[in-house]
């Protein structure tokens, strides 16, 4: 597959011809041969973004719902494109390619929603004559990165609040899926978005530093929004601070699933088991520690094990495999590096995954310690860890044992009890008896510590991606000291 740049609603080659391939990470064929942008292709976009905003901003909340109800229906009718894209560029299997257009169409329907919802309020003022009231304007050009873990999904809630808010946007895709990211940009053009309020930026691994860095110092970029790893989080971060412009921020996790000893141990088992490697762990809010109480842990293993165990791996354009591939072959070598660290130093290996090449099967660590590397570092892979421990309040401390607090769960049958733990935990999101893989796009989505800050999500999005200003009207004259 051959892509372009999307500048202005029109395809365009990068300076000079520049192009680059993402390799399909299974069969290692070419699975795109993207545009390659420069500096001044970036540029180029922001531009066009800019050149836009002005008649955009201004557009009544009823022709963008429109639009924005109108590109959900496209996304839809493009789902098997979308999943071919997804299953050459990243080895996902087809129901996670699914289910990625179907919540990112579900995002675009709730962007749609928020466009009579960004509103101002009036305030009662101490100055006697005096109107005084708030309002919330578009922002400007809003500065959109996604990664390929879910694509689809990241990718337009990049955009979609932004223009429901009144703002352009630049998405600047992931190096790693640079055709389904390209796609999401065509599906806004062909859904009627005029030209310059959607534009869409592919370049080579080797420039991404450049052309990041070209963006976020633009003039014209007033807002940014970044979701993958904390590593680059935190660059992305201080470059924001340089130019004193406000950046959203969804990074890694750690996320904890909470065992208590009242729990319902097969409600559990299934969390665990689609929370842990739903895309192969591969999830920001994937189940990688589960923190469970010493009543019920023989039990709890014994069947997460079995679980585990039969979930099918494979080339996931076979259709029958729960586990696809992994994004890299390099990703696999350190999974297996952290299972042999664990290993070592005591862990018990309850089910045993096998790898090969970028498909790996399930594995589950029992009595994971703090000297042991996954206990801490993120494993992002098909691996889950099962620490266990006596009462609540070392399950807390366990849970909140991580520099990450994006989600978490707990499961408990005493639900004032569960509450209290989930009170307790450092994480952005804490569901009750249910898994730590869950998304609603009306949902305030976000995290704390290393997991980045700022939100996604409803009238959480509002705010990130509006100017909220102060305007008075005197109503009579006004009396000065001098």
């Amino acid at each position: 597959m051959n892509i372009n740049l999307l500048i202005d609603n029109k395809d365009v080659d990068a300076a000079r011809g520049a192009t680059f391939e993402r390799m399909n990470p299974l069969t290692r064929e070419v699975a795109t041969r993207a545009a390659a942008a420069s500096v001044a292709d970036a540029h180029a976009a922001a531009n066009a973004a800019q050149a836009a905003f002005a008649s955009w901003s201004e557009t009544g909340p009823s022709q963008r719902r429109a639009l924005l109800l109108r590109a959900a229906e496209v996304l839809r009718e493009r789902a098997p494109l979308f999943t071919e894209a997804m299953l050459s560029e990243t080895g996902a299997t087809a129901p996670w390619a699914g289910f990625n257009v179907m919540l990112a169409a579900n995002m675009l329907q709730e962007a749609a929603a928020l466009t009579t919802r960004v509103a101002g309020q009036v305030i009662p003022s101490d100055r006697h004559g005096s109107l005084a009231m708030s309002i919330r304007r578009p922002a400007g050009v809003v500065l959109g990165m996604a990664p390929w873990n879910a694509p689809v999904i990241l990718g337009v809630r990049a955009i979609a609040a932004p223009l429901a808010c009144g703002n352009t946007v630049v998405l600047k895709a992931s190096e790693l899926c640079p055709a389904t990211h390209r796609m999401i940009g065509e599906v806004m053009r062909d859904a009627g978005f005029p030209a310059g309020v959607v534009n869409v930026v592919t370049n080579a691994p080797q420039d991404a530093g450049p052309v990041v860095e070209s963006l976020i110092e633009h003039r014209a970029v007033r807002r940014i929004n970044f979701t993958g790893s904390t590593r680059i989080g935190r660059i992305v971060a201080q470059a924001a601070a340089r130019h004193l412009k406000p950046v959203l921020l969804e990074l890694g996790g750690k996320a904890p699933l909470v065992v208590l000893d009242d729990a319902d141990v097969d409600a559990a088992v299934d969390a665990a088991v689609f929370g842990a490697f739903a895309n192969q762990g591969q999830i920001c809010m994937s189940t990688e520690r589960i923190v469970v109480q010493h009543p019920v842990a023989d039990q709890f293993v014994a069947k997460l094990a079995a679980r585990a165990s039969a979930l099918p791996a494979g080339d996931p354009r076979s259709g029958q495999v729960v586990l696809g591939s992994l994004i890299g072959p390099e990703v696999a070598q350190r999974l297996h590096e952290l299972i042999a660290d664990a290993a070592r130093l005591g862990a018990t290996v309850a089910a045993r995954g096998t790898a090969q090449g970028t498909v790996m099967s399930a594995t589950v660590l029992d009595r994971v310690t703090r000297e042991m590397r996954i206990y801490s570092e993120e494993s992002f892979g098909p691996v889950v860890s099962v620490v266990r421990v006596g009462d609540d309040a070392e399950a807390i401390a366990v849970a909140n044992d991580t520099e990450y607090g994006l989600s978490s769960a707990v499961f408990s049958r005493d639900i004032p009890r569960a509450m209290n733990v989930a009170n307790r935990i450092d994480a952005g999101m804490c569901h009750i008896n249910g898994p730590t893989v869950h998304d609603e796009a009306q949902m305030p989505f976000g995290g704390m510590k290393a997991s980045g800050y700022g939100r996604f999500g409803g009238d959480a999005g509002i705010a990130e991606f509006t100017d909220l200003r102060w305007i008075t009207i005197a109503t009579r004259p006004v009396h000065y000291p001098f």
